[in-house]
């Protein structure tokens, strides 16, 4: 989640944009709410548009998420892509039971199975392959999760990941210099764009997102080690 509207653009684009943006249903709208009044971290709600959009574009049958929060993405995952099983991961149980109620609601939790625990230590235990990989969990272990989610991502599947501008601080630093996640996130840039398995760009939208498609396969992905 942003800090503000205007976090990582100007304040008249930002303003401009969120404009545009079509007015939730009163399930998204509740949840935003909770999110903005407890400081939940939560995806933006033109972030939330964009996981609709890729999930259904990419004709998802099987999504991946890394950090359930309140499951704002995940129904956003879910909805759009409505044949698709959601597996969402976290390593707080109170927060995914609350997720749970949400999901419910919102009549898609028969199609999600909540994980919780650590996700460097959960994910290798999954199966692949899935279509649809949302990273949006621990900053410190983005670059972990990361490679131990490509390796059960599909060859042409999307990576998605939130946060990558970390409030705006990474491209204009306070003077009391970077705090610990946007540290862990300005590293962790640099090896998503220059993935070799990934062809990446970060946009623009809600703090940062980076979107990439797996273009070659993995060692893992044809039987290796060999």
């Amino acid at each position: 989640m942003k800090a503000r509207p205007d976090a990582i653009l100007r304040t008249e684009q930002a303003e401009y944009l969120d404009s545009l943006l079509p007015p939730r249903d009163s399930l998204r709208a509740r949840m935003e709410k909770v999110a903005a009044e407890e400081s939940i971290s939560s995806s933006d709600p033109e972030v939330g548009q964009l996981l609709e959009i890729l999930a259904r574009g990419v004709g998802a049958e099987r999504i991946l998420e890394i950090g359930t929060a309140i499951g704002y993405g995940t129904l956003c995952l879910a909805r759009g892509a409505p044949e698709a099983r959601v597996t969402t991961l976290d390593r707080d149980a109170a927060v995914q039971e609350r997720a749970r109620e949400y999901l419910a609601e919102g009549e898609v939790l028969d199609r999600v199975e909540m994980m919780t625990g650590e996700a460097v230590d959960l994910i290798p235990r999954l199966q692949g392959p899935f279509d649809l990989v949302y990273l949006d969990g621990d900053k410190s272990s983005y670059r972990r999760c990361l490679d131990l989610s490509l390796q059960r991502l599909r060859v042409g599947g999307l990576m998605v990941i939130d946060n990558l501008m970390w409030k705006g601080e990474i491209a204009d630093p306070p003077a009391a210099g970077l705090s610990d996640n946007a540290r862990h996130i300005e590293t962790f840039n640099v090896y998503f764009m220059i993935h070799p398995q990934l062809r990446a760009v970060v946009l623009p939208l809600g703090d940062g997102v980076g979107l990439a498609t797996k273009r070659v396969p993995l060692i893992t992905d044809m039987g290796g080690p060999f």
